[in-house]
């Protein structure tokens, strides 16, 4: 990264880090800090599991490690092994200084259809804190399994969970003589169910998430200039939404999906458009001998907030989605771009640079509390989960580049590691449509 605004900064400086990954990119998840004390739960394996081509006790087990804010007790010190049907001893698991515990059953009905029954307890009060009973085919057992972590998640710390929700990224694959492919996924918060959404020979970047999780915008090189897509991912039919000359890039949905704002130098100067995704007739908001880029939408609508040199660094302003005058958000840090809300519209998350390097941070926007939140040195592309708990990142570990993800307040950080290669341009979905 540079401590200026360029425009190979902007359409992917990242793009000379090319790697080799593999065809199915695998992640692993490291827990690098979790919360002092984490609520201590025992998901019993379920009654019936063997009959299904899923584990979900484990799916639950993992969902819940990976978040930080959990102790997960070891299957192999149980003292029983309830289903959903069983008499609880409370006794047993308060032994285990457990303050809850999940039991289920998996029941094969043929045709490929499970029935899975699954419920939840609270053992100090020693009461039943409510459970569920899903039928559904085995392609959706794993869903089956996130919607489980996420009632465990609400119910034990009242927050909503974010697990039954999508991450897309892209990555590059080296072929040699200068050539490579770009690869854009998207895969279950856990990096399960990867599928391959585009490849191409030319770059792809800024993968941007509409808010009913249906579409994705991006930009693509593959004319061999910079334009913006929108795709299907049900259907994979995709759509050029802006192909105007000079750039376009960093595409942002408005809340309810009917506006793109992005950047484009179509009348000369990087600057911000807004356009109805159907009309697709851009209006120009901004009006800067300075470069204005990366959008991003305030949550009801009425506010964007973007990156412009306009101070001479790189630095977040906030104006009307209608337009108007501009204010400077960020007053700390050598540089800050690449700014998103957070779901309820409270924190600004974005990229810093201070003197140890780039990293994440938020900006509070009751308190104006600046808050760096990360220790890696390359971070990029934060995007918020949908819960607001989680921050995902790109960042660079070892020499190559990784997704990372840190909780709103700092305190639980996460490595996601694929086995080879880069990750970059990492977003988070909104929430999960029903099963």
């Amino acid at each position: 990264m540079t401590t200026h605004i360029n425009l190979s900064k902007w359409l992917g400086g990242w793009l000379l880090m090319l790697v080799l990954v593999p065809a199915q990119a695998v992640l692993t998840i490291e827990i690098n800090r979790g919360v002092d004390a984490g609520i201590a739960v025992a998901i019993v394996p379920f009654q019936g599991n063997a009959a299904a081509p899923q584990d979900l006790a484990a799916i639950v087990n993992a969902d819940l490690t990976r978040s930080g804010r959990f102790e997960t007790l070891p299957k192999e010190n149980f003292l029983s092994m309830p289903g959903a049907n069983s008499v609880i001893s409370y006794k047993d698991w308060r032994l285990l200084k457990a303050e809850a515990v999940a039991v289920g059953d998996i029941k094969a009905l043929g045709g490929d259809r499970y029935q899975i029954d699954f419920k939840l307890y609270d053992v100090l009060r020693q009461t039943q804190l409510g459970g569920y009973r899903y039928t559904v085919s085995s392609a959706k057992l794993r869903r089956v399994a996130h919607k489980i972590s996420d009632y465990i998640y609400e119910k034990l710390t009242g927050r909503k969970g974010a697990f039954d929700t999508r991450i897309a990224y892209v990555t590059a694959h080296r072929l040699g003589k200068g050539k490579s492919t770009y690869q854009l996924w998207v895969a279950d918060s856990d990096a399960y169910n990867a599928k391959n959404i585009l490849t191409s020979k030319e770059p792809i970047m800024s993968p941007a998430w509409s808010p009913d999780g249906r579409k994705l915008a991006y930009v693509s090189f593959e004319k061999k200039r910079s334009m913006i897509y929108v795709q299907n991912l049900s259907s994979g039919n995709r759509e050029l939404v802006a192909k105007f000359r000079g750039l376009n890039s960093a595409p942002a949905w408005s809340p309810d999906g009917s506006q793109l704002a992005f950047s484009s130098s179509k009348d000369g100067n990087p600057e911000i458009y807004v356009m109805s995704v159907s009309a697709k007739q851009p209006r120009r908001l901004t009006r800067h001998r300075s470069i204005d880029t990366e959008p991003a939408w305030s949550p009801d609508g009425r506010s964007l907030v973007f990156t412009s040199d306009r101070a001479g660094r790189p630095q977040i302003y906030k104006m009307p989605a209608s337009g108007g005058g501009a204010r400077r958000l960020t007053f700390e840090g050598k540089y800050n771009a690449r700014a998103s809300y957070a779901p309820d519209g409270t924190k600004i998350v974005m990229v810093t640079q201070n003197d140890s390097g780039f990293h994440i941070a938020t900006l509070d926007q009751r308190t104006g509390r600046f808050k760096v939140l990360t220790g890696t040195r390359l971070d990029e592309s934060p995007s918020f989960a949908p819960n607001g708990d989680m921050i995902l990142y790109a960042t660079e570990k070892g020499g190559r580049g990784v997704m990372a993800a840190v909780s709103a307040d700092g305190k639980v950080q996460q490595t996601l590691r694929v086995q080879s290669g880069d990750v970059r341009e990492p977003a988070w979905s909104p929430f999960n449509r029903g099963l």
